[in-house]
């Protein structure tokens, strides 16, 4: 017999003692210390007496004794039956808290302890081992993940920092030439402006990377969807991207029907075609095509954006969806960018239940968007 049952019936046995004791005890102050009163009760309610012929009969009264001692023994039955209940009520409750304050002690053991080993939580709790060891991993996992966003993010902002000291240097310096040297050649000074003015943009372009990080915010998107002429928003891009693709030789060819409609959040949509034409347009050949496809599909519609530079490694293909992530480990200054695009693009695919995937070869990159389109219709 374990060691806490023989306590309990150990209790128990001394409370049924203490019972009848008690009984015993009240039984003599009721017919000693009250001079009788118990037994001249017992006399006049359980003993008969008859008188025949001048001699007294007496005897007692079974039927009326018989209900008396069936009376006392259900109330003592009942005394018994309470105790027991509020023994075990008492000795159960105080067992459970026992028991739930020493799985919360193994658990915080088994959490904050360096190794995996589970011989920590013992055997009693052996059905909490698999599901308490998938939670450490688990926990761990994002414990990692978050520590290495972080690390991303603040290297990011020290390259972003590191970078913004060159184009400012350039402006600062371009413009000192120009104020100390009026009598400068008129060629000679336009070509001092340019440069000076493309080195502003860069200025402007590092500044908003540094907005775009502050700000960054995926969990908080909420999605308003509309009606799309998706023709026309590629075509729209592909104008607005024309600026930065004609000084290589770069074009957008789109080649969407022109009666197909999407169902999505535009101006969000046309935030994620945005940031995947800009990582075409920035590791793309010179002198090659963008291609933009779109198809509708049973379910939903594809949209394909394919272009031609050195392509991506198998092992980055996945990471590249990561925030912070950039892909150019040189930090270019010229492709170098906040590492939020792609991240952005996905959750906001995701945001519309899509997917986002990428696809590299030696010829090609293909960057493929499927966004469902039942639930709109259903809606719609």
């Amino acid at each position: 017999m374990k060691p806490e049952k023989k306590s309990t019936l150990k209790t128990f046995l001394f409370i049924l003692i203490g019972i009848i004791i008690f009984c015993i005890a009240v039984f003599y102050l009721v017919d000693n210390v009250f001079n009788g009163i118990f037994s001249d009760w017992f006399a006049r309610k359980f003993i008969w007496q008859e008188n025949y012929n001048g001699v007294y009969y007496s005897g007692l009264n079974l039927g009326s004794f018989r209900r008396f001692a069936a009376q006392v023994f259900f109330f003592l039955c009942l005394i018994v039956a309470l105790t027991v209940w509020l023994t075990a009520r008492y000795y159960g409750r105080k067992k459970r808290r026992e028991t739930v304050e020493e799985l919360a002690r193994q658990l915080e053991l088994y959490l904050t302890s360096e190794k995996n080993d589970l011989s920590i939580i013992s055997d009693e709790f052996s059905s909490i081992r698999t599901p308490v060891s998938e939670m450490r991993a688990n926990g761990l996992e994002k414990e990692r993940l978050l520590e290495q966003e972080n690390r991303q993010k603040n290297d990011l902002i020290t390259y972003l920092a590191h970078d913004l000291k060159t184009p400012l240097a350039s402006v600062i310096g371009y413009l000192c030439l120009l104020d100390e040297s009026p009598t400068l050649p008129e060629d000679l000074r336009r070509k001092y402006i340019g440069i000076t003015l493309e080195k502003s943009y860069r200025l402007e372009q590092l500044i908003q990377e540094f907005f775009e990080i502050t700000r960054y915010n995926l969990h908080s998107i909420v999605v308003n969807p509309g009606r799309i002429h998706l023709e026309t928003m590629c075509l729209q891009m592909a104008d607005e991207f024309f600026p930065v693709l004609e000084p290589m030789k770069k074009s957008i060819d789109v080649q969407v029907p022109s009666d197909l409609i999407l169902y999505g959040d535009a101006d969000k949509l046309a935030r994620v075609f945005n940031n995947i034409l800009k990582n075409a347009a920035a590791y793309s050949y010179e002198d090659s095509v963008i291609t933009v496809k779109a198809k509708e599909e049973k379910n939903g519609v594809l949209i394909t954006f394919t272009n031609y530079g050195d392509p991506i490694p198998e092992h980055q293909q996945e990471t590249i969806f990561e925030k912070f992530y950039r892909l150019d480990n040189s930090r270019s200054s010229k492709t170098g960018g906040s590492g939020l695009g792609l991240a952005i693009a996905k959750e906001i695919v995701s945001a519309h239940h899509g997917t986002i995937r990428v696809k590299s070869d030696l010829e090609s990159t293909t960057f493929t968007v499927y966004l469902p389109q039942n639930e709109y219709h259903t809606k719609s």
